[in-house]
């Protein structure tokens, strides 16, 4: 039996090779999209030299769609309009015609009965999709247009070879054969193309994006830390000395701002204020309404006599400024140096624990309602007399808040036998002591609220 071998190639093999053309344009399509040259364009910055780039590159990559194709009936079958196309809609019609101008004198050269047709039809995709990137806005117009238009210039390609070339038998015989797999090969090529251009895009997007996040936080985290270091100078800068006492503190914000605060004011006939407070929030509200409450508070402790009077006057006028609902406890003690008599009001404030050799610790119980809850609220003012040896605690909740893995609190019953233990210690060592217990205690997990301490001494006068 003979076998006459298929004058023309089957449409699986002519296929096949259009689709192997296809994808080595889109190889070399995705190092295009990854040059210089190529990122100025698709960001709207058009010079000669990115526009004599693409010009080349795609015109290249036009004849190379011409020279690796296949012949059918004398015909060059290929995929060379998709290096017009893609140019004219990333880089407008400059790009689109000149690429498709190379691309198509190049086909002149190969001749054939379908020359005419086939050269018009190069020049005219760049040009079409040239005139779509400037309907769009000057900007590639995303993967569903690019696709449809390269379906569309296919079925004008073909429908100029039925037009112009002869004979038409054999120009129906061509198309016939070859017009479904040039079309999608050409309409996959773009896809796969206008993807690599839209993944582009995006990285870009995600990259100014992140650049533009990165720029924001050194911005935040620049002026949190100018917050942080003008919070730290209403700190004391440092612990003033007073004659037969020593005495201590720290404060460990749990952002890059607290609420808390500590101060020593130094007053007249041998008298020093004592103030440990906590602001109802955290973070830079609570920083700000810490410097108000600082300085309400001072203020007021330096103009009135007594310690009632003092926070009567600093509550009536950080509740006539607070509007957002915020409060403050606050303790604020004065020490007679000479009679060791401690006169102090408590505003809601965890009770200080005075510790006293032979006894167990007696708490500095609240007399008032914290500042800023209520203008008119009244406070009644304690005194107590210390002794040498005794030790004072003054201290945020975040220290006994402070919680393990386990949300297991740290506790004043820990914190008391802690101080306890210790109480033979200098200030600024008990204040070490108990740090360091916290930071073992909640071990991993994060600092959930600021710490503020404060130890006093008393010794011998």
């Amino acid at each position: 039996m003979s076998m006459v071998e298929p004058m023309l190639p089957s449409l699986l093999s002519t296929s096949i090779v259009l689709f192997q053309m296809m994808c080595v344009i889109v190889v070399f399509a995705y190092l295009i999209t990854r040059t210089r040259f190529f990122s100025e364009v698709l960001d709207g910055v058009f010079t000669w030299k990115n526009q004599l780039f693409l010009i080349v590159l795609f015109g290249i990559l036009s004849i190379y769609g011409s020279e690796s194709g296949i012949s059918i009936l004398g015909a060059p079958i290929n995929v060379r309009d998709l290096g017009p196309v893609v140019g004219g809609l990333v880089a407008g019609p400059l790009v689109g015609v000149m690429s498709g101008l190379i691309g198509a004198l190049y086909r002149l050269t190969m001749g054939g009965f379908t020359m005419v047709p086939c050269t018009i039809a190069t020049i005219l995709a760049g040009l079409i999709a040239g005139l779509v990137y400037i309907v769009a806005g000057k900007k590639f117009p995303g993967i569903t247009v690019a696709v449809s238009l390269a379906v569309i210039i296919e079925g004008i390609h073909m429908g100029l070879v039925l037009l112009i070339s002869r004979p038409l038998s054999q120009a129906v015989a061509v198309v016939s054969d070859v017009a479904f797999p040039m079309i999608v090969a050409n309409a996959a090529g773009m896809f796969i193309f206008s993807f690599i251009i839209a993944n582009l895009k995006k990285e870009k997007e995600t990259r100014g994006e992140r650049d533009l996040f990165h720029s924001e936080l050194e911005r935040k985290n620049a002026e949190l830390q100018i917050a942080r270091e003008i919070q730290t100078s209403f700190l004391p800068e440092k612990i003033p000395g007073i004659p037969g006492y020593s005495l201590a503190a720290s404060s460990i914000p749990a952002r890059e701002v607290g609420g808390d605060f500590y101060d020593i004011i130094t007053a007249p006939a041998k008298k020093t204020g004592l103030i440990i407070a906590d602001v109802s929030d955290k973070g830079v509200p609570a920083a700000l309404f810490m410097a108000l409450s600082r300085t309400v508070v001072r203020a007021n402790a330096e103009w009135h006599s007594e310690a009632r009077e003092a926070i009567q006057g600093a509550n009536a006028t950080i509740s006539a400024d607070s509007r957002s609902g915020m409060f403050v406890t606050l303790f604020f003690a004065v020490l007679d140096h000479e009679s060791r008599r401690l006169t102090y009001v408590n505003a809601g404030h965890n009770p200080p624990l005075l510790f006293r050799t032979g006894s167990d610790p007696v708490p500095l119980q609240i007399t008032g309602i914290a500042l800023g809850a209520l203008a008119d609220a009244d406070y009644e003012e304690r005194s107590m007399d210390l002794c040498p040896g005794d030790v004072l605690l003054f201290y945020t909740d975040g220290v006994t808040e402070a919680i393990d893995d386990q949300y297991t609190q740290f506790g004043e019953e820990r914190l008391v036998e802690l101080v306890s233990q210790n109480i033979n210690l200098p200030p600024a060592d008990i204040i070490e002591k108990i740090n360091s217990a916290v930071s073992v205690h909640s071990g991993g997990a994060a600092q959930f609220d600021d710490m503020t301490l404060m130890v006093l001494k008393v010794g011998t006068i």
